[in-house]
């Protein structure tokens, strides 16, 4: 037993050695870029170009602060481990990127690597930009470089030890990161590669639709199948499960429509991808969200996990019933069959799904889909002025009612919510 115990010791140790050893060659700069000092000028073509696909990759919504000049950095990104900083993407010279070149730009789309080789947080989601090409690169630099330059320093990141250590980022490199390259499937047609690769680069959709596992890395064998998204306290659904955000029934013009306007006659959306739609997606082409569509219609379906059944007590549906009346029936009807620009909530996703996180949001917090050309006077929900118990009755009985059988919600449940 203990020649077992010893030999499982000296494995454990031989695994760590190889996996520091393989760390420290990922936080080696194996590639070192020059400077290049006779590059050619942008053209008009590629900066419209680089800010079309900065839209396509929502740059801004990191990338400026609250307040502050476009993509000048400074907004704070909060993870499990710490705050990330965004950093300054103008061309100011000493705290931009005034003196990168369009291959340090290249290196850290691709590579995850800064102008000077120093490893990048993957809060800056180059896992997914690894996909994307150098030709759609130096369009983004042309564009950022066509930037007023903001003299703004880049604010040092507030992460926990070891979090906050090159090593420890080399060590997850190498564990999960290595650079890629799209490849166009040639058996599909072109839309679909061209929304496998707004999807799965540009658009980053599995920054957020994507499980994580303890280190902060997406579950590729589980891809968009859905996830919490980290310290907002929302669940970005699976996009391959028709009863969470799966669109493989849908008609194509209805996914258009929801990824323009924010809201269609199969669903409306809120919370983080109300923002996306109003600041990405609703700006892209008609082709491009056509292709999207394609893509997003042809995953493969992945059964959701069945969540523990909890059953509510008569008193919670009693209570939950009557402050449905009081406070939903006027808008949502009274038996949930919606009312005017006011949607059904008997059958709606959001109520039925396993997870409750956005049901509670919603009525903790309220929510409203964006603005845009194609709905700008959007219908929200406000927020609702009632406790703990009284908020996980309504949910409750709502995930029960006109036929729904789904878990639920305790006070407890909505304490971690909010």
């Amino acid at each position: 037993m203990r020649g077992h115990r010893r030999g499982a010791l000296v494995a454990l140790a031989a695994l760590l050695v190889a996996l520091a050893a393989v760390g420290w060659l990922n936080l080696r700069d194996e590639d070192p870029i020059a400077v290049a000092l006779d590059e050619p000028a942008a053209t008009p073509e590629q900066r419209s170009r680089g800010a079309y696909l900065a839209r396509a990759g929502n740059c801004s919504a990191c990338h400026t602060d609250r307040g502050g000049s476009p993509y000048a950095g400074g907004k704070g990104i909060p993870t499990p481990f710490g705050t990330v900083y965004a950093s300054n993407l103008t061309p100011d010279r000493k705290t931009g990127i005034g003196s990168w070149s369009a291959a340090h730009f290249w290196r850290a789309m691709h590579n995850g690597r800064s102008k000077d080789g120093r490893l990048l947080y993957p809060a800056f989601p180059y896992p997914s930009f690894t996909l994307i090409t150098r030709e759609d690169s130096d369009a983004l630099y042309a564009f950022l470089r066509s930037q007023p330059p903001v003299q703004q320093p880049n604010r040092p990141h507030a992460l926990r030890f070891p979090y906050d250590t090159q090593a420890a980022l080399a060590l997850w490199r190498a564990l999960f990161f290595s650079p890629q390259r799209f490849d166009p499937q040639p058996q599909q047609p072109a839309p679909w590669n061209r929304g496998a690769y707004l999807v799965r680069g540009l658009g980053h959709c599995d920054a957020c639709h994507a499980p994580r596992n303890i280190f902060g890395a997406t579950r590729s064998a589980l891809e968009l199948s859905g996830g919490l998204i980290a310290m907002q306290n929302w669940y970005a659904p699976s996009l391959a499960d028709g009863g969470e955000a799966g669109v493989a029934d849908w008609p194509i013009d209805d996914v258009v429509q929801l990824l323009r306007s924010g809201t269609s006659r199969r669903g409306t959306v809120m919370g983080p991808m109300a923002e996306v739609v109003y600041r990405s997606t609703q700006h892209l082409s008609d082709d491009d969200l056509r292709a999207m569509a394609v893509y997003l219609r042809s995953l493969p379906h992945r059964a959701p996990t069945s969540p523990a059944s909890k059953q509510a007590t008569p008193e919670q549906l009693e209570l939950g019933q009557r402050l449905y009346a009081q406070q939903c029936a006027r808008c949502h009807g009274e038996r949930g069959q919606g009312s005017g620009p006011y949607p059904a909530l008997a059958g709606h996703r959001t109520v039925t799904m396993g997870p409750h996180t956005n049901l509670v949001r919603v009525i903790v917090s309220g929510g409203f889909p964006p603005t845009t050309a194609g709905n700008p006077r959007p219908y929200g929900m406000p927020s609702l002025a009632l406790d703990d118990d009284e908020i996980a009755a309504i949910a409750s009985y709502v995930r029960s009612a006109w036929g729904h059988a789904a878990p639920a919600v305790s006070a407890a449940d909505v304490r971690r919510v909010r």
